[in-house]
């Protein structure tokens, strides 16, 4: 008797097709594929559905992680490079530093800073960035060291975690040129 259930009908006719297809590339199956054992049907029913809703938290749980780790380390390499760009402007706005007419365009440790945390990379973690700079030995004549040190609090954002945060920080050191 065929059944009277729509959705049963189409799968019943997505089967027949895909059996014909076997026996047309020369498979056969080793026993008769059907939808008319009710029985073995009903008990199956509801499985894909528990095994969706079982796996399917832990399945989100993982990606969310991944994404927060992956935004992480992000995170990490904005605040290495900045450090890396803070110094590189810092060793050409030395003591020494003229533009074409003789201007003085020496940095201050507060401008090197600023340029540091005005270097526009994208904010993608939402933490909050500093930038301290320093000169180890006190002077800002060529040849002397200078140090940039960038500190970054990365808060975590996960879903049923409470509220944390990560603090890094990233140093550059280079000895200015001129």
């Amino acid at each position: 008797m065929p059944s009277r259930n729509p959705m049963r009908r189409a799968l019943a006719a997505a089967l027949a097709t895909s059996v014909r297809f076997l026996h047309m590339i020369g498979l056969r199956p080793r026993r008769h594929l059907s939808f008319a054992d009710e029985s073995r049907l009903a008990s199956t029913d509801g499985q894909a559905l528990i095994e969706a809703a079982l796996t399917l938290p832990l399945v989100c749980a993982f990606m969310f992680t991944m994404i927060e780790a992956c935004l992480a380390y992000y995170s990490y390499c904005m605040i290495s490079e900045s450090a890396r760009e803070g110094t590189r402007y810092a060793i050409v706005h030395g003591a020494t530093c003229t533009t074409s007419g003789n201007a003085s365009c020496t940095a201050t440790a507060a401008s090197i800073n600023s340029y540091v945390t005005g270097l526009g990379w994208p904010n993608l973690g939402a933490g909050t960035l500093t930038a301290s700079t320093s000169f180890p030995n006190g002077t800002q004549n060529p040849g002397n060291p200078v140090q940039i040190t960038v500190k970054y609090v990365f808060p975590i954002n996960l879903p049923f975690v409470p509220p944390n945060s990560i603090s890094m920080s990233s140093t550059s050191v280079m000895y200015i040129i001129q």
